[in-house]
């Protein structure tokens, strides 16, 4: 009989999160959706942690001994704190957190509002950093807490100095938390994405040229989607990863190789086709 194939009759493969404890925030769209579903897929149970009370009705397609609902803004502690308690309450602990929560804006520098900019920073590096504060303290040795950045924490964008600021903390925070969680053998890693198709990036498809020219600055040719994301946060979320951290892992199509679109001009070409 050949090797490499399972024999007839044989147990079935035990799913990489089977016994497992998640927590992801920003989980009823896009990403968060795809990451938390993906989960539930191989095993774990999932906390979806979120504002958006409604989004979670996806959750009605899983058993409750697989997957919960709390409504928690990243930007409040108590509701981090609470949200990474509930895991431990609901399910008896906790072993991976994603840190996923955020938005985008534009504006340039000199344009840009304070409110406007404390308010990215907020949600896209305070959000983690309480994240990985509360989810690290309950979360059982040996964990693995996942923080998604964005391919503008190495690549700069005119336009986006709140968000790129933002995305370039998460990934010297998640080294950080690396180095001091590492005793605990928790890892603590970066994904990366670029261009990806989700209601929250749905004005780039509204902006004539721009999706184009993001798939042209990617070195295989398209956008990602959703589960592009969701399969590397299924690796680092299990035991075969258990030798990496404190990583920087881009999935943005080879991206970073290139240039970020040009926002500035796009916007300025959508104001004069609207005769703004």
């Amino acid at each position: 009989m050949c090797s490499g194939h399972p024999q007839l009759g044989s147990a079935p493969m035990t799913p990489p999160l089977a016994g497992k404890v998640a927590l992801v925030t920003g989980a009823t769209s896009g990403i968060g959706k795809a990451i938390a579903t993906r989960f539930i897929a191989e095993g774990a149970a999932v906390v979806v942690a979120d504002i958006d009370q409604a989004g979670a009705a996806f959750l009605a397609d899983f058993e409750a001994t697989h997957a919960a609902f709390i409504r928690c803004d990243v930007t409040n502690e108590s509701d981090v704190e609470a949200a990474a308690q509930f895991a431990v309450d609901r399910f008896g602990g906790l072993d991976i957190a994603v840190a996923n929560a955020g938005k985008g804006t534009f504006g340039l520098i000199t344009e840009h509002s304070l409110e406007s900019w404390r308010e990215i920073i907020d949600l896209c590096l305070t959000g983690v950093f309480l994240t990985v504060k509360h989810a690290g303290r309950v979360m059982r040795d040996g964990g693995s807490i996942i923080n998604i950045a964005s391919l503008n924490a190495i690549q700069p964008a005119e336009g986006m100095a709140a968000y790129c600021s933002a995305k370039a903390g998460v990934a010297m925070l998640t080294k950080v938390a690396a180095m001091e969680l590492g005793h605990r053998q928790i890892r603590v890693n970066t994904i990366a994405p670029g261009l990806v198709e989700t209601n929250a990036t749905g004005a780039f498809w509204m902006m004539p040229g721009i999706v184009e020219e993001f798939v042209e600055n990617t070195t295989v040719g398209r956008f990602a989607q959703p589960d592009d994301i969701a399969n590397l946060a299924l690796f680092l979320a299990s035991d075969q990863s258990s030798f990496i951290s404190a990583g920087f892992h881009s999935v943005d199509g080879g991206a970073a190789t290139k240039r970020y679109p040009d926002l500035p001009g796009a916007f300025a070409r959508l104001a004069d086709n609207s005769g703004l």
